[in-house]
């Protein structure tokens, strides 16, 4: 069982000016600690669950290219892009240049987007669920066409490219790794199959069954169901001295039994850094063999 940190709150008590330094120093007690992948949402506003829309929020492809300068080892990552808010040509590249500065460390997590509020707040179209999806696939069809060099024109539905270049290539090969973030069993999940390295899913009661149905998906698409990597998201609340640190072994254990390979997200108060510390030395080692 692999583990990897989600930060989704970019509100700290020391405030914007302290947050470049802040955000540095978690991200390398991660990576030096063993955390397989740093990630963020792509929002341009906070979430509801989170905080009201005017709280503090990074760019995602932005805040990954500093974190690749701030750390060494750990895979990086959005959970996950939304696809209407890129154009398809501009994400390869994005997550190409990812890749090459970050020495082969960017994954393209992705997803059909679901927030209106920040897409009509900031001018970005934001067409009907159909549509998403279709553009959705569009963009992992222009993706993998550019990573394999291929410039000859792409013409779809939704987008045209004359001539999709990708220079430099990405490093890692035969592309960045694909997460598809989401657990809809008609369409997500179907191109999980079809596409994806890794899916994410969200915890909850019905886990076993959204994998039996990516299992369907996969044979019916002739793609070999374990060579998926399963993600979780996860929310890590080790207590303040690290006095929840069984229970939360305990957790991603279950997750191992039911076939989930790695667990990625949000840590309580991480700005105190002290719950990452406590991860890193505690729970990684105790899930590795899992």
């Amino acid at each position: 069982m692999k583990i990897g940190l989600q930060i989704p709150d970019f509100t700290s008590a020391a405030g914007p000016a302290r947050l470049g330094a802040d955000l540095a120093t978690v991200a390398r007690t991660a990576d030096q600690g063993g955390f397989e992948f740093l990630a963020v949402m792509d929002h341009f506003f906070q979430i509801g669950v989170i905080g009201p829309p005017e709280r503090e929020m990074l760019e995602a492809y932005t805040t990954l290219g500093y974190l690749a300068a701030c750390t060494s080892r750990a895979k990086l990552l959005t959970l996950v892009t939304g696809t209407v808010y890129r154009y398809p040509g501009i994400l390869g590249k994005i997550v190409t240049t990812l890749d090459v500065l970050s020495g082969g460390r960017a994954w393209l997590g992705i997803g059909a987007a679901w927030n209106e509020e920040e897409s009509r707040g900031l001018g970005i179209p934001f067409p009907p669920v159909p549509e998403r999806f279709e553009r959705l696939e569009e963009t992992l069809r222009i993706c993998l066409q550019m990573w394999r060099g291929d410039e000859s024109p792409y013409h779809g539905e939704h987008y045209q490219l004359e001539r999709p270049l990708n220079s430099p290539q990405a490093l890692t090969r035969p592309h960045p790794p694909i997460l598809i973030g989401g657990g809809g069993e008609k369409k997500t999940l179907r191109l999980v199959a079809r596409y994806a390295d890794a899916c994410n899913l969200f915890p909850g009661p019905d886990l076993a069954r959204k994998l039996d149905v990516l299992r369907e998906h996969c044979a019916a698409e002739g793609r070999d169901y374990d060579q998926i990597t399963k993600t979780c998201y996860f929310s890590f609340d080790v207590g303040d001295k690290g006095e929840k640190t069984g229970e939360i072994i305990d957790q991603l254990g279950r997750l191992a039994e039911l076939g989930f390979q790695a667990a990625i997200g949000n840590v309580a108060n991480v700005w105190q850094v002290t719950p990452v510390e406590v991860i890193a030395s505690e729970v990684i080692p105790a899930v590795a063999s899992l």
